[in-house]
């Protein structure tokens, strides 16, 4: 119960940091525009690397890899339903399944390095 507990809580900062990153990239894309493909891959890095910092902020003990990988599934959902919902519109297409391999593949290699960086 407690890795579920840890994984919960790694997913929902994430998603708050990502929030916060998405309000700040369209911040600076109205000083600097951006192009579309630009702008696409920045949002995924900072979606990736919002899930990383609540990996590392969340996970403490043995089995960093599980953790990981119930992180990167439950923040994936919920940044989908959160940009949805803020968007207007819930459409699933082939970019979930992306979002959903890249949570999962970034949830599990933060959750190994989180659980194995704090015993050293």
């Amino acid at each position: 119960m407690e890795n579920i507990l840890e994984s919960v809580k790694a997913a929902i900062a994430g998603v708050v940091l990502s929030i916060l990153f998405a309000l700040l990239l369209a911040l600076v894309a109205t000083v600097a525009p951006l192009g579309e493909t630009a702008r696409q891959v920045i949002a995924q890095t900072l979606k990736g690397l919002s899930l990383a910092v609540g990996c590392f902020l969340f996970f403490r003990s043995e089995g960093g890899w599980k953790k990981g990988l119930l992180a990167g599934v439950i923040f994936t959902l919920l940044t989908h339903l959160s940009f949805s919902a803020i968007g207007g519109s819930f459409v699933w297409s082939w970019k979930m399944l992306i979002d959903l391999v890249l949570g999962l593949g970034v949830g599990v290699l933060s959750g190994i390095a989180a659980v194995n960086l704090k015993k050293a």
